[in-house]
């Protein structure tokens, strides 16, 4: 199930982990491609670095 306010899938922030890491486009330019903050970029290129395609997987957003 997607998150109602998840700005992509998770195969969508495989490919855009992969537009940074992969292609070597900046954390800016991959956030403005797929209109999500920088942030967000650094975000998900985290967890991927530390998880793996398993750390793109939803999380509750409970506290």
């Amino acid at each position: 199930m997607i998150h109602a306010n998840a700005p992509l899938t998770p195969t969508g922030r495989l490919r855009m982990v992969t537009r940074h890491l992969s292609d070597g486009i900046p954390k800016a330019h991959v956030a403005a491609e797929f209109r999500v903050s920088r942030p967000t970029v650094a975000t998900w290129v985290a967890r991927y670095r530390a998880e793996g395609e398993k750390g793109l997987q939803d999380r509750a957003s409970r506290p």
